[in-house]
């Protein structure tokens, strides 16, 4: 193994592994491409991902309420092939990450929504739900949903990049990653050894927004396959706590919908656009 050099100015690499062909060191369009519109006042582009889920779960879970004004359409934005990059997409999110939402609640003034824990935020005030009683209680939701913002690269740039998607694997940042993902479990563990959900008794959007990241992580349905399996890598079972709390909200029916939403799959399990509650029927819902 050659020690790579950093040469005085970067330049791209023609070794970019599975992403390699919609990376790029600029922002902004690449295509022309309007987003479509649906019936109901909100509008998600996203896609089935940690990121994307946490949205597709709340709004679920605002419907569960009987919050019909959170009826939604979901379109799928497909990552891997560039649709991030659409004008349309890119007036949304000049980031070009999903998820992102447009709110036309008020037609003249429709309101556009990126990065997901600000999504969160917003649909979490704008229906007053989720967000805590009190405001202390409000303060320890936001602390934890700014943790898992500021957390999450770690795990999924970082561990899940290094361990699953990176052409070549390496000691050095596995290594790198998986300490520091271990060391957020055990937060995470230590956190709910004394209380049932992330900031206390109420279940809240900072749930809805660990949940797929980590949730996820120790239930053995990120990362893992037949090639890796970072639930055994991490040892994930050693963390009690956290696997109490992940199998606890995993059987909540918003949840189950909520990470079926934007996802592509062979056998129609899956739905890659959502318009309707009537949607999940043929998926047993």
């Amino acid at each position: 193994m050659n020690e790579y050099h950093p040469p005085k100015v970067w330049q791209p690499s023609t070794n970019g592994g599975k992403f390699a062909s919609i990376n790029r060191p600029v922002a902004g369009a690449t295509h022309q491409k309007a987003l479509p519109i649906g019936a109901h006042p909100l509008q998600l582009y996203s896609l089935g991902t940690p990121n994307g889920i946490k949205v597709t779960i709340l709004l679920e879970e605002l419907l569960a309420l009987g919050f019909s004004e959170a009826e939604y359409d979901a379109w799928l934005v497909d990552i891997g092939q560039g649709d991030q990059f659409g004008s349309g997409f890119v007036e949304l999110n000049p980031n070009s990450k999903i998820p992102a939402l447009l709110d036309r609640s008020e037609p003249a003034q429709p309101q556009r929504v990126f990065e997901s824990g600000a999504i969160l935020l917003y649909l979490a005030e704008k229906f007053q739900c989720f967000l805590g009683q009190s405001p202390q209680q409000r303060t320890e939701i936001l602390s934890w949903l700014f943790w898992q913002m500021g957390s999450a690269p770690f795990v999924g740039g970082g561990f899940g990049h290094f361990y699953v998607y990176a052409p070549e694997k390496f000691e050095y940042p596995i290594n790198r990653y998986a300490m520091e993902t271990k060391r957020q479990l055990d937060v995470l563990d230590q956190l709910l050894a004394s209380r049932p959900y992330i900031a206390g008794t109420e279940y809240s959007i900072a749930d809805m927004a660990i949940w797929p990241w980590y949730g996820a992580l120790a239930l053995g349905q990120l990362y893992s396959s037949v090639e890796n399996n970072a639930a055994e890598f991490l040892d994930v079972q050693s963390y009690t706590h956290l696997q109490r709390w992940a199998k606890q909200l995993n059987e909540r029916p918003a949840i189950q919908r909520g990470r079926l939403v934007n996802r592509n799959s062979e056998d129609g399990s899956t739905l890659p656009e959502r318009h309707s509650a009537d949607d999940f029927k043929s998926l047993g819902f």
